[in-house]
């Protein structure tokens, strides 16, 4: 058995080609996924499609290079040259795509290091391939251990706790501020480059509903494109004044070479506003007022640096986990075969039948020139009993439950070094993800 994915992600792949590779449409969607499916070579897909990757992953009957043929049919699906398709892509085969989905689904690749909104998208793809016959024992298998290893590196590391970025601080700050929850709240993001998509994106994710401002009206709706989590609206530049006075929250982060939001600008308010300017140099100015609390890059850069140093450790011990759940994965598949399981249970049979023949023979139960005769019916015997639980195994040996026959199995006869946590390999996978998305 052999695994690839083709990945297109927000580190290799422009957005503008992100965009035009997205299978938003269900019906588009359910093409690609016959395409693959018509393949050889090819025995189940299951494709991640999002604002900031698509992954597809494949099981494969051999080890032949499938790519270029998906880039094929992707090139007239998106009008982008198959060339530049491939430029733009990462693919991984066999141990190094398992070990790739794994990080993937523990939110190791994302734009936002840790957040828990990808394990449910993950979860949302394997549903739909598995529910079309598109995924079944093959990729369920991955599937299974993906989203164990996620709530693994989530329960053992602190990965989703401490932001990264000074935008994804100025949200963890906002947050404290709020009293932990920000779910219903709307924000002022002022500007659309790379800080004020961060922040977005982390407010989004928070539950809180966005006002972007910008001056290039084209790049505010194209950012606003970008989140569909919550309620977003786009302004122009010219209503800033008066977003000012209406709102609690306000992010900015142009790039203006002086402050934007002026002293002339601000009203008073019955409540308390707090402004984050992200920006360098400063998008606000300076003052000292009783309604409105300002944090700066400086404010928040202690923070920051407290929290890149606890990152980095718990990333390593992340990408650890991920390692070994990817080892324990492939260890795992070979023990799930079901001629060699079969062998060893009659190998296991025989073993026994001879040694008490022997027994009985040297007890002088059975006389030496029976000996042939015995062990005969003794085999017979063995094989008629096994005959059943035989055809069954090589009935189910291809089917989804077949994991589990197969570890019970083992089980029983005590066959297998990892028995005691055999059955633990299916835990519920809308328990896991709930596990997962939880609130800290």
């Amino acid at each position: 058995m052999h695994y690839t994915v083709v990945s297109f992600s927000h580190k290799s792949t422009p957005l503008e080609i992100r965009e035009r590779l997205s299978f938003a449409d269900e019906e588009k969607l359910l093409e690609f996924y016959k395409f693959l499916d018509s393949l050889d070579g090819v025995n189940e897909s299951i494709i991640l499609s999002t604002c900031n990757r698509v992954e597809i992953l494949l099981s494969r009957k051999d080890d032949s290079n499938i790519s270029e043929t998906i880039f094929g049919y992707l090139e007239g699906y998106s009008d982008i040259s198959a060339d530049r398709l491939k430029e733009s892509a990462k693919v991984y085969q066999d141990a190094d795509a398992v070990f790739h989905i794994f990080s993937v689904a523990s939110s190791l690749d994302s734009l936002v290091l840790g957040e828990t909104q990808i394990v449910g998208q993950v979860k949302d793809a394997f549903k739909f391939s598995y529910d079309h016959g598109f995924s079944a024992q093959k990729l369920a298998r991955v599937m299974h251990h993906t989203f164990r290893c996620a709530a693994q590196v989530r329960n053992q590391t602190s990965i989703s706790k401490n932001p990264i970025s000074v935008a994804s601080v100025a949200v963890a700050q906002a947050k404290e501020l709020f009293g932990g929850d920000l779910g219903g709240y709307s924000a002022v993001i002022v500007g659309a480059g790379e800080m004020s998509s961060l922040a977005a994106k982390h407010l989004a994710n928070a539950g809180v509903n966005l006002i972007i401002c910008n001056r290039d009206m084209e790049k505010a709706y194209k950012l606003a494109k970008e989140i569909s989590e919550v309620t977003v609206r786009v302004e122009p530049f010219s209503e800033l004044s008066n977003l000012v006075n209406h709102f609690r929250l306000l992010f900015s982060a142009t790039a203006a070479p002086e402050v934007i939001i002026t002293k002339e600008m601000l009203k008073e308010t019955s409540f308390h506003r707090y402004w984050f300017d992200l920006a360098v140099p400063r998008d606000i100015v300076e003052c000292e007022r009783e309604d409105v609390s300002i944090y700066a890059v400086d404010d928040l850069q202690e923070i920051l640096n407290r929290n890149l140093q606890e990152r980095e450790k718990n990333s390593r011990l992340a990408y650890k986990i991920v390692g070994e759940f990817t080892e324990e994965f492939f260890r795992w598949l070979q023990t799930l075969s079901v001629d060699p399981l079969i062998k060893e249970i009659r190998d296991r049979a025989k073993a026994c039948s001879q040694k008490e023949l022997e027994r009985a023979l040297k007890k002088g139960y059975i006389p030496a020139e029976l000996e042939k005769s015995v062990e005969k019916i003794l085999h017979q015997a063995f094989n008629d009993f096994l005959h059943t639980p035989t055809m069954t195994l090589k009935q189910v040996a291809d089917k989804p439950q077949a994991d589990t026959v197969v570890q019970s199995v083992q089980l029983f006869f005590g066959l297998n070094a990892q028995q005691r946590k055999a059955l633990d390999t299916y835990k519920c996978d809308l328990q896991i993800e709930r596990d997962l998305t939880k609130k800290e």
